[in-house]
């Protein structure tokens, strides 16, 4: 519905981000051989709602997400490719809106620096710190508890990531994010499984 409204305007900017919006969720969810044809398609899409509407934070953010997607999916090169693109569309998100979806572009920007390595900008520390600033706009957001836990494992503070994945089981859905809340529960769940099988 997106694409055929956008293709009717290319300058329709709901119709824009709401169909990067979408190209990402079916990015991470289709068969793999389409997931990278839809991450594409995406961050195109975002591109589009950017050139409309610079100032607002949607097309910014689902340029963002596409890419980062694509950067954690396809391999180091995607990841290299992307990595300096990626972190400016997050600061420009947080300059125009840093509240927007709930401290999204601090839960990215938290991702971001985990998986980049040390090398390249990445930092444990401000990792943490941009994924705890998340928690300020929704303190039971799932995806940013899951992603503080995966750092936590990380760093070897086994507790304090239990006492977040528990977080993630505990909170309520979010009418706004049910699905993706339905996934990370479902991540929260296994490992969860998984560190008591190791005790």
């Amino acid at each position: 519905m997106w694409a055929a409204t956008l293709a009717a305007d290319p300058r329709d900017f709901e119709a824009a981000w709401k169909l990067a919006r979408a190209d990402y969720w079916l990015g991470g969810h289709a068969p793999d051989r389409e997931r990278r044809a839809f991450l594409e398609h995406g961050i195109e899409a975002g591109k589009k709602a950017v050139a409309v509407q610079p100032n607002r934070p949607e097309g910014h953010f689902w340029i963002a997400a596409n890419m980062g997607a694509l950067a954690e999916s396809f391999g180091l090169r995607q990841g290299l490719k992307y990595r300096k693109p990626i972190k400016e569309e997050l600061d420009t998100v947080l300059r125009l809106d840093k509240r927007f979806l709930d401290g999204s572009a601090d839960r990215a920007l938290g991702r971001w620096y985990f998986k980049v390595p040390r090398v390249f900008g990445g930092s444990a520390k401000l990792a943490e710190a941009h994924l705890r600033a998340s928690l300020t706009y929704d303190p039971a957001g799932t995806a940013s508890h899951f992603f503080l836990a995966e750092l936590l494992l990380d760093q070897g503070r086994t507790d304090e990531a239990r006492a977040e994945l528990q977080k993630v089981l505990d909170a309520p859905l979010n009418p706004a994010w049910e699905p993706e809340g339905r996934d990370f529960k479902e991540k929260a769940r296994k490992i969860l499984a998984s560190l008591k099988s190791e005790v």
